[in-house]
């Protein structure tokens, strides 16, 4: 064709940068496909040094693919119920752990203050709000975060002393994780709430449930939540913000032993009332089933998968399995999604919690395309669910060989995240979550959907590069 009759044929345009010329050209009814497209790495070249440093590098890949191997074949089963100080071997009765990376209470979101101040009237050590922040602040208390205690706390992710724990082995690998046994919804503990009701439901959990749930676990043997989680996905949940099927799963479990038990008529009531009410009770299983799983894959020489995923209310933070131990955080993010009502977008506190472990371990917002139902909670329509689990495959090291997703053919949910993969491809993981009220006392305002920062990760990718 001569350049003379280029122009006399109709126009159709591929725009490819700023979305602005894009929406010009439309507006004339022009035939435009914008083309949503980033440079590498944000166009940041100290971080595209970084990767470059990290590129075609077999020990790197072998190291990742060792993660995944960790992951895929560790087997996390409940084995017990005990007090937080009797098997978490940091605590002491001065101690409180948190969810999310390091904090001081100067620094800590309203939310998790609330949980505090809960916690020290729980623990007997204060009778009121104005001791508890007198004491909390005082010095005399140790904060730290749930994850280098071997861990991990649902939004503000408090475990003080007295707390029955969950107690979660790898049977795999041999090492343990603890969680706090689940509230509900609403105001509670872990949303920051503290009210004469919250304390009398923690009395009731340490003084009739967690023993007869302890009594029950020990006659079963141990019960394996990693299997429950796989059977949830395929019932409709992703074990983060959807429960309903593992927590259905966990009562079918453990109703016999609860039964062999012969616990008080009033007391084997009340227990199944409460698990069978309490439809998010399963996320305290499948958190701490994440963690131990994790765990065992964290300090693998020369990975650059992530192995944390957390956030207090201030700051989110990330670790890498190959810096062992090592936070790399900024500003938590803003979570968009549905609120209750009555409140509004300024009531919310920023994200909070440690229960991203779960797609840091490949499910949550992972696989909410195995949870479509998810998005009446979140927000979002079911496509967005399918786009979410599809687009993580991108930025992960392979596949579970225990979690899948049907409508996907039955393919192994997204597992092992990879900063590398993250920063080349600017893609964020994808987490479902709980929205808090910012103000301590107050409890969930919503549920809704967030990514990380990016900062953790380019500061990530920084360090590796300089390391590796």
């Amino acid at each position: 064709m001569a350049i003379k009759d280029l122009f006399k044929q109709s126009i159709k345009v591929v725009n490819l940068g700023n979305e602005g010329f894009a929406n010009e050209l439309k507006n004339i009814n022009v035939d435009t496909i914008h083309l949503q497209w980033k440079p590498i790495a944000r166009g940041q070249v100290g971080l595209i040094k970084a990767l470059d440093k990290l590129s075609n590098r077999p020990e790197i890949d072998e190291a990742n693919l060792e993660v995944l191997r960790r992951i895929n074949t560790s087997q996390a089963v409940l084995v017990d119920i005990q007090r937080a100080i009797d098997v978490i071997s940091y605590m002491d009765e001065d101690t409180i752990l948190h969810a999310g990376p390091p904090i001081t209470w100067e620094r800590m979101a309203g939310p998790m203050k609330g949980a505090i101040i809960g916690a020290l009237i729980f623990e007997g050590r204060v009778s009121n709000e104005e001791e508890a922040v007198k004491l909390a602040s005082s010095g005399k208390i140790k904060f730290s975060p749930c994850h280098e205690h071997n861990s991990v706390g649902p939004m503000a992710g408090i475990i003080s002393p007295s707390m029955p724990v969950f107690v979660v082995e790898n049977r795999t690998l041999k090492n343990f994780a603890y969680c706090t046994l689940n509230e509900g919804l609403g105001k509670v503990l872990r949303f920051g709430a503290y009210s004469g009701e919250v304390i009398n439901r923690l009395n009731w959990m340490k003084d009739v449930l967690a023993p007869g749930l302890q009594k029950a676990i020990r006659l079963s043997g141990g019960i394996d939540i990693k299997t429950i989680i796989a059977q949830a996905m395929h019932m409709g949940d992703e074990c983060h913000n959807r429960n309903k099927a593992g927590t259905s799963l966990f009562i079918r479990t453990i109703m016999p032993y609860l039964i062999e038990a012969k616990l008080p008529e009033k007391e084997l009531v009340d227990i199944v009332k409460f698990v069978n009410g309490n439809d998010h009770f399963f996320l305290n299983l499948s958190m701490p089933a994440a963690k131990c799983i994790l765990d065992a894959a964290d300090g693998v020489k020369n990975s650059t998968a992530i192995v944390t995923m957390s956030r207090n209310g201030t700051d989110f933070g990330i670790r890498v399995s190959g810096l062992k131990g090592e936070w790399f955080t900024a500003p938590a993010e803003m979570v968009k999604g549905l609120l209750f009502p009555g409140f509004k977008e300024e009531d919310c506190n920023p994200d909070i919690g440690d229960s991203a472990i779960t797609e840091t371990c490949g499910y949550g917002g992972f696989a909410m395309a195995a949870a479509i139902a998810i998005v009446q909670f979140v927000g979002g329509v079911p496509q967005d669910a399918l786009n979410y689990s599809e687009k993580m495959y991108e930025i992960t090291v392979g596949e579970s060989n225990t979690f899948s997703i049907p409508i996907l053919d039955f393919r192994g949910t997204a597992t092992a995240v990879d900063v590398r993969k993250v920063i080349e491809k600017n893609i964020l993981p994808q987490i479902n979550t709980g929205i808090a009220h910012k103000e301590a006392g107050i409890g969930q305002v919503g549920a809704g959907l967030v990514n990380p920062p990016w900062e953790c990760f380019a500061n990530a990718i920084i360090k590796l590069a300089e390391k590796l």
